[in-house]
This record gives structure tokens, sequence and C-alpha cells, in this order.
């Protein structure tokens, strides 16, 4: 964003300086064009005036035009009175007199008369053109300028525009800068912090610095942060609750199960109450969880599926079953307290040992990807029938509920499960 910020100033800072640069350059090129212009009016003014005196031969005027070379510059010429052309002409040739100036005299007293300038365009230059009275008749007088000379002293002051224009924009971007960092790190880190929230660290908190509409902002989003620990603590609370007040009842249960005359009956039930506590606590353990109070879970899934493996290899080779690991070296980290990838893992791996004749081999294969972790459990029997992850829905005489945990424990940690005809898929987050 601060980025943006810059470009966009940056951007509206150069147009706004070229917007003032192009009219300021074009009118310093008039300026300078105007003020060649009026120095070359007052030269040939000068010459004009030589070339108007009664004792100035035609020798004399082309003697001085040359002297006159290196004294500043145009190229001079005259178009004397019997169209002879003294010095260098210009392109197309020096202008004929338009007319004897009217109050010439003829008894040559006083200055010489001469007219108004007149200035001619050429195609790489300008004239300026001047007519004179001399004792001979009417002449010309034609300074030229090129181009080049016509607009000398030019480019030192666009330098000076262009190095103000570039000073003006160095000067924005320095403010820019300042703006866009006072503006755009409270937003960054605002939204760092809701990241962070969303991710599980409710203990992150945003600033409330910079803009006052940033700093609302921020504000809010810590008062979200605030409510949310607030009921998290009233849910624990009330879990801890609930947990004493079904506790009691279970044990009044259980020994009213113990008292029963009919021991297997008996027995039965008390199996049933034994699973109704056992899943007691493991809603409790759950609602407890680090996570549930803002921390991340995470685990190395690499130990948990080798130390699940060791669990079950007894009854494995008390059933004649072999089950083989393909578990890479490095840990593999994902986003998941271990007791739950536990618990999963035991629901596949029981689903297996359930639902296969004794002897069927089974395997665990662990796969690391960029952004997740694949556990496979497979095994060589009679194979999954379709729906058996639904809840409630098994061919096989169980209730489903076991692959329906895998898989609500993969969707909660940002994963899914894939369940194949011998074969199941764990896919989880990392972190």
């Amino acid at each position: 964003m601060r980025r943006r910020i810059l470009l966009l100033s940056v951007g509206l800072t150069t147009l706004v300086v070229i917007g003032f640069a192009v009219p300021l350059i074009l009118l310093l090129r008039s300026t300078t064009a105007a003020e060649s212009k009026e120095k070359a009016r007052y030269r040939a003014e000068a010459v004009a005036y030589y070339v108007g005196d009664k004792d100035r031969s035609a020798a004399d005027i082309d003697a001085y035009i040359k002297g006159l070379v290196n004294d500043g510059p145009g190229r001079i010429s005259v178009r004397m009175p019997d169209g002879t052309t003294l010095g260098q002409a210009p392109p197309g040739g020096v202008s004929p007199p338009k007319n004897t100036p009217a109050d010439y005299n003829g008894d040559h007293k006083g200055p010489p008369k001469i007219g108004d300038a007149a200035f001619r365009d050429l195609k790489s230059g300008l004239a300026v053109e001047i007519d004179v009275g001399t004792p001979q008749g009417a002449a010309s007088v034609c300074l030229y300028l090129t181009d080049d000379q016509l607009y000398a002293g030019l480019m030192p002051r666009v330098f000076v525009v262009a190095g103000a224009g570039l000073l003006v924009l160095l000067l924005s971007i320095a403010g820019a800068e300042l703006v866009s960092r006072r503006l755009a790190r409270p937003l960054e880190e605002t939204a760092s912090t809701a990241e962070r929230l969303a991710g599980g660290d409710l203990e992150a908190r945003a600033p409330v610095t910079g803009p006052a509409e940033v700093a609302k902002v921020g504000a809010a989003l810590n008062r979200l942060a605030d409510r949310i620990d607030e009921v998290i603590a009233v849910e624990r609370e009330s879990v801890a609750d609930l947990s004493h007040r079904l506790r009691t009842p279970l044990t009044a249960l259980r020994l009213q199960v113990e008292a029963l005359p009919d021991r297997e009956r008996a027995e039965e039930l008390n199996t049933q109450v034994t699973t109704l506590e056992r899943t007691l606590t493991a809603v409790i353990s759950a609602a407890r969880r680090p996570q549930r109070e803002g921390r991340v879970p995470h685990c190395d899934a690499v130990q948990v599926t080798r130390d699940r493996a060791a669990f079950w290899e007894p009854l494995f080779e008390d059933q004649g079953r072999d089950l083989t690991l393909d578990l890479p070296d490095p840990p593999a980290m994902v986003r998941s307290a271990p007791e739950d990838l536990a618990a999963a893992l035991d629901a596949l791996v029981e689903n297996v040992v359930a639902h296969t004749p004794d002897g069927t081999p089974a395997r665990i294969t662990l796969l690391r990807t960029t952004n997740a972790v694949q556990i496979t459990v497979a095994d060589e029997g009679p194979g999954i029938p379709l729906g058996a992850g639904e809840r409630g829905r098994s061919d096989r005489g169980s209730s489903g509920l076991g692959l329906d945990i895998a898989r609500r424990y993969a969707e909660a940690t940002g994963g899914h499960l894939t369940i194949r005809r011998n074969e199941v898929v764990l896919t989880l987050a990392v972190p």
C-alpha cells in the first residue's frame, strides 16, 4: 500500500510539474527570441545610420561590414541603391527597400533617415531589415540570425527550470514517503494483527496510532479480540461447569449398573457407561485445548504416526498382521494438536482392525508436499463401501463414527479426508 501511495503522489506531482514546466519553457523560448530580435534591431539600426551617412562610399560600407563580423551575432549585408549587395546575403537575398523615408531631405543635413525594422522569417532563421536613405537613394540593411543565434541562451534557462522541477519532484517524493509511512504502516500492522487473530493468536493487538480513521479501525479490532477472549473464557467456564454436572449422574449411573444382579448385563452396561465417560472427557479436553485459547497448535506428524503404530503393533502381531510404515526421516509439522492427530489415526487403524480379516496386512504412508502433509492408511481387505465416511452409514455393521471423526478432524485443521476402495488419505495443513 505504501508503494501505491508513493507512486500516486509521484505521478500527480510529475503531472503538475510538467503542466507548469511546458508553458514556462514555451514562454522562455518566446522571451529569448524577442530579446534576440531586439538586439538584432539595435545592431541593424546602427549599421543603417552608418550606411546613410553622406560621406560613406560603397568601399567604406563594405569594409565596415567586414569589421563587424566578430562584434556580435548575426550576418550583416546591405543592398545598395544600385541593386548591388555588400556582405553575405541571407538565404533568398536582401529585400529591396520598400520606400525612401518620407522625411529624407535633399540637402543631406541632419542624421540619416531610417525606416521601421521589418522581420522576415526564413527556413533556417530570421532576417531583420531596415530601409535607410542615402544620397544615392534608398538602401536596405539586413541582419540575418540563424535559429541557434535566435534562441541563444534558451538552454541555460531550460536547465534552471528542469532543475527546479526535479527539486520539486524530489521534495514530493520525500513528502510522499513520510505521509505513506505514517498512513500505511499502521494499516499494515492492523492487517497483520487481523491475520494473526484469524490464525488463532488471540494475544495479537493492533496499534492505535496514525491517522484518526486508521487508529479507529485498530481500536475496534482490539475490542473484537478482547470480546473473543471473553467469549472463550465464558465457554471454558461453561464446559467446566458441564463436566461437574455430568460426572455426578454418571457416577450414580455406574453405581446402579454395578448393583444389577445380572452380571453379564451389568458388564455390558458398564462398558457403555465407560465409553460415555471417555467421550465426555474427550469433549471437555477438546474444549480446554490450547488452540481454543488462542494458541495455534502444531505437532510432528511423523513422530505421532510412529508412536501410534507402536501402540497398535502388539495387536497386529496377535492377529498375524503386518504393519508397514513408510515415513520420512525429517519432521513433518502439521497444524494440529498431537492428541487430535493420534485420535484420528487410531480411528483409521481401528477401522482396519475391525473390518478386515485377521492376517490382512496394512500400510501407513506419510508424504509431504508444499502446503500439506498426506497420511495414507491402506489395507488389502475387502474394501470400504460407498458412504462409509458418513456418520451412521456403514455396510459393515458399524456406525461409521470412526471415519466421520477423522473427516471432521481433517476439516477442522484445514485439510480433508479422501476415502478410496482400500485406503483412506488424511490431508493435513501445515503451520
